[in-house]
């Protein structure tokens, strides 16, 4: 996805200098989580001044999501180099989508603090929370891998996939889930592509019976 600014797209150096600020996010919140991710320290760490930051990101929730954004961009591309084997889009997508939680649980402050700002994010973030959205929607297309495109049910059954996967994180990052019970929602919601695959053909019609004409005028009846 191609940065860009108010007043268009970045520059090769603007696009290195966001490159940065989010390197410098990522490493504060992935050591002291939410918290820890103080705009000051970020544009210290990225060599910004602050006022240069807030440019590109005017809060710290606009940066967080944006970072949320960054790595579901790299897990993307993970199941792109190692695509899910199962045999079937539902079996793919669980699968996927379960690598990529385990990712992300092995940065658990990092993953904290990005569900935190989705979470608070208003209307001003309404622009990155799409990204994000998109994002999530990529990951599990990607590792479908249905025979076509998708139709409208299935798309519908892509989002909710999405959606059951930010709530999984949610409540496992809260401690109201265990890591069993992520595994068996992210199948669960997972087998919606199955029940929103392609309406099956429809038989075909039985051919229509001819009428038989009637015998001609003053034709001789057939013979028994």
């Amino acid at each position: 996805m191609t940065a860009t600014a108010a007043d268009g797209p970045l520059t090769p150096r603007q696009v290195e200098r966001r490159r940065g600020i989010l390197r410098s996010a990522t490493a504060l919140a992935a050591r002291g989580g939410y918290e820890a991710v103080q705009m000051r320290e970020v544009a210290e760490g990225a060599q910004v001044a602050l006022g240069t930051l807030y440019r590109y990101f005017p809060s710290k929730v606009h940066l967080l999501v944006a970072v949320m954004r960054e790595q579901l961009e790299r897990l993307r591309e993970q199941v792109r180099r190692r695509p899910p084997t199962g045999p079937d889009p539902a079996s793919r997508v669980a699968e996927a989508l379960t690598a990529a939680f385990h990712a992300l649980q092995r940065e658990p402050r990092l993953a904290e603090a990005m569900v935190r700002a989705l979470s608070f994010a208003d209307r001003s973030v309404g622009s990155e929370v799409d990204e994000v959205a998109q994002a999530t929607g990529a990951i599990v297309l990607a590792a479908a891998r249905l025979p076509g495109p998708p139709t409208a049910d299935q798309q519908a059954a892509l989002r909710v996939v999405g959606h059951t996967w930010h709530a999984t994180l949610l409540v496992w990052l809260s401690g109201r889930a265990s890591l069993a019970e992520v595994r068996a929602d992210l199948h669960t919601a997972a087998r919606l592509l199955t029940l929103a695959g392609p309406a099956p053909a429809a038989p075909p019609a039985p051919a229509e019976l001819q009428p038989v004409p009637p015998p001609a005028a003053g034709a001789a009846p057939a013979e028994g």
